[in-house]
């Protein structure tokens, strides 16, 4: 049956609040823990209105904690739509729309957009994009070599996404930080350093405009002289006689800018620092680089769980834990929490990157919201570590420094590292 969440051992924590998720990751955990255990759908109170939009959604919603339950949900798009909204609070209509792009969509229009941006990653574009993802990995590791340490984020952790989206999608070189530092703000808007003096709903639509005007401005230029990138792709990408509108195509840029860039940058900070905290794993993996990386990858994605939380809303009536569930509900998925189920996961909270099978949902539980650029994300993973392990092999990580009251994004703000200098 389902639990109303209130005072107690299961209550004590406030899934919706800020505070919640300004804990360290692994105190979180235990009031997930005793979800998963003894309420594995439990409900909630809205999460508050931190936006200040005014007209809020206050409806509660559903916990969906448990592992086999995210991939259920998440494979059963008829029953559990995306077009209601994805995340946690709410935000005005405007700038969701602005921003996700086919990520809050189910069929039939979410079919066609994917379709057409699947056909933009053709394979010459990918290609060409894993080769340059594998030669930046080792241009930045070199360059990084002669400092012997610093903000392991800005070093290493941001870079290589960072160039990569930007060649992928063809940034002009002097417009990219500003286009990244826009795609950081949209996710990480609630911590103190990000917001200053200033409300959260005019730090949010300054970075979106930044965002949806490069992204117009580079659609209309590839239009009039095409190049060899994704926005050339995206421009000229048509199904059965349909093509991208601008809008269509800068709500995608964006998606992809906050995507593409958040979850490998995120991912790369924790499996780091986690490397550094279990020097077994790292010399296990060391000793094989190559034949050892890409399982190990799974488990840097398992461990880091790079996106949090996504929302889905019933269509239906649905049985679930023997509650019954009416249409029109929102539901949570949790994905730090499934990746950490013991149901799941041998001693989830144990690193290990031998892990197999590692049916993680870093990149989401399946279905047709699975992460499109989990390949590439994959590519970045093991061409930056295999470069860092080769390159500077005593690399080690501090506790890094987490953005506050962040939801959705799991965010190394930054985070000290040491190595002996080189070059």
């Amino acid at each position: 049956m389902a639990t109303e969440v209130g005072p107690g051992p299961i209550g004590d924590a406030d899934l919706s609040s800020p505070d919640f998720w300004s804990l360290p990751a692994r105190q979180r955990d235990e009031a997930f823990a005793a979800l998963r255990e003894h309420a594995p759908l439990s409900r909630h109170a809205a999460p508050e209105d931190v936006l200040g939009i005014g007209d809020y959604d206050e409806r509660p919603y559903w916990a969906i904690v448990r592992y086999e339950d995210v991939r259920m949900v998440s494979r059963d798009p008829e029953t559990f739509c995306s077009g209601e909204g994805v995340v946690f609070g709410d935000a005005p209509k405007e700038m969701l729309e602005a921003s996700q792009s086919f990520l809050a969509m189910d069929a039939p229009r979410h079919t066609k957009l994917r379709g057409l941006v699947s056909k933009a990653f053709n394979p010459r574009q990918i290609k060409r994009i894993e080769d340059g993802i594998r030669l930046n990995a080792r241009a930045i590791v070199e360059e990084a070599a002669p400092a012997g340490g610093g903000d392991f984020v800005q070093l290493v952790a941001k870079r290589l996404p960072l160039i990569t989206i930007s060649d992928m999608i063809g940034v002009p070189k002097e417009d990219r930080e500003r286009v990244v530092g826009a795609a950081d703000t949209l996710v990480t808007v609630l911590d103190p350093d990000v917001l200053g003096d200033r409300s959260p709903l005019e730090v949010l639509g300054t970075a979106l405009w930044t965002l949806t005007e490069s992204a117009k401005k580079l659609a209309a230029e590839r239009e009039s002289a095409p190049q060899d990138d994704l926005m050339t792709a995206l421009v000229e990408a048509e199904v059965d006689g349909d093509r991208l509108t601008h809008d269509e195509i800068a709500a995608f840029f964006v998606l992809l800018s906050v995507a593409g860039n958040d979850t490998t940058r995120h991912t790369t900070s924790h499996a780091m620092r986690a490397l550094t905290a279990n020097p077994d794993q790292r010399e296990y993996l060391m000793a094989d680089l190559d034949g050892r990386m890409p399982l190990a990858v799974e488990e840097f994605v398992r461990w880091a769980t790079p996106v949090l939380t996504f929302r889905r809303t019933t269509t239906r009536e649905v049985e679930l834990h023997g509650e019954t569930i009416p249409a029109g509900e929102k539901l949570m998925l949790f994905y730090h929490s499934a990746n950490r189920d013991a149901d799941a996961f041998e001693d989830p909270w144990r690193f290990d990157v031998t892990r197999d099978p590692n049916r993680h949902v870093g990149f989401g539980g399946g279905g047709p919201h699975y992460c499109l650029g989990a390949s590439l994300a994959r590519t970045q993973l093991r061409s930056i570590f295999t470069e860092m392990l080769t390159q500077i092999p005593d690399i080690e990580a501090g506790e890094p420094e987490m953005f506050e009251g962040n939801a959705f994004i799991h965010a190394v703000k930054r985070m000290e590292c040491t190595f002996e200098a080189r070059g």
